[in-house]
């Protein structure tokens, strides 16, 4: 496919060796971790959206399955820009629906969060926000961790537009996940909710923050007053 050739030359230009040592450390690639076997280029995250700006009315289909396929991170990492960039631009439900097909059809290779955050929302979610959404439920009970990281980012979108039912549900269900990137993950999109509504986010923490996760508390209540960010932190709520 020449479009590949094309992209992958282009990444060669900018790889950059000290970034990719470090890249590797930062995504957990090394043995037992969870990003184990991952390779990188040391691309940066500005050159991968310069890049994707070039080629993402280029490519097709299948060569967007195939830079999701690739053994290289930044090439993933490419694939989803290149995708979002598709699923945003099509005109009509039926061309966007292709698009997500896509997405669904390679989850395979989405896998470590910068992947799922850069897409989670900005395509599924998005596709949802009109449609029936048990398949973040059936995400988040599927006991793999990008799925379900994937359902609890993809709400993301629907907190935008001040809808925070799926936030919470999936919150619920994931609340006691034995992962970090879990916790983080439910933790950041909690203190998302009580962005828009405050009074929502306090709702779910008062019936939970004393058994959920360390990490995720943190995170939710990030931003609230010191004072009673402390409070929640000693259980004085």
């Amino acid at each position: 496919m020449e479009n590949i050739k094309l992209i992958k030359s282009e990444l060669d230009r900018h790889t950059n060796f000290k970034r990719q040592a470090n890249a590797s450390r930062y995504f957990k690639s090394g043995p037992g971790e969870y990003a184990e076997g991952d390779q990188f280029l040391g691309v940066a995250n500005p050159d991968l959206r310069a890049i994707s700006k070039l080629f993402w009315n280029e490519v097709s289909e299948d060569e967007v399955a195939e830079l999701l396929n690739d053994p290289i991170h930044e090439v993933r990492l490419l694939g989803i820009f290149i995708l979002v960039l598709k699923f945003q631009k099509a005109k009509t439900p039926t061309n966007k629906e292709v698009w997500v097909n896509v997405y669904l059809n390679n989850l395979e290779k989405i896998n470590n969060w910068d992947l799922v955050d850069s897409s989670a929302y900005q395509i599924l979610g998005m596709w949802l926000e009109d449609k029936p959404r048990e398949i973040l439920i059936e995400f988040a009970n599927s006991g793999n961790l990008w799925k379900q990281r994937i359902a609890m980012i993809a709400t993301m979108h629907f907190i935008k537009k001040d809808d925070f039912k799926d936030t919470l549900a999936i919150a619920k269900i994931l609340l006691h996940h034995e992962h970090d990137l879990i916790h983080k993950a439910v933790g950041w999109m909690l203190r998302e909710a009580g962005n828009r509504d405050l009074q929502t986010e306090e709702r779910f923490l008062k019936k939970h923050y004393k058994t959920m996760p360390r990490t995720a508390l943190r995170y939710a209540i990030e931003k609230f007053p010191e004072e009673k960010r402390q409070a929640y932190l000693k259980g004085e709520i």
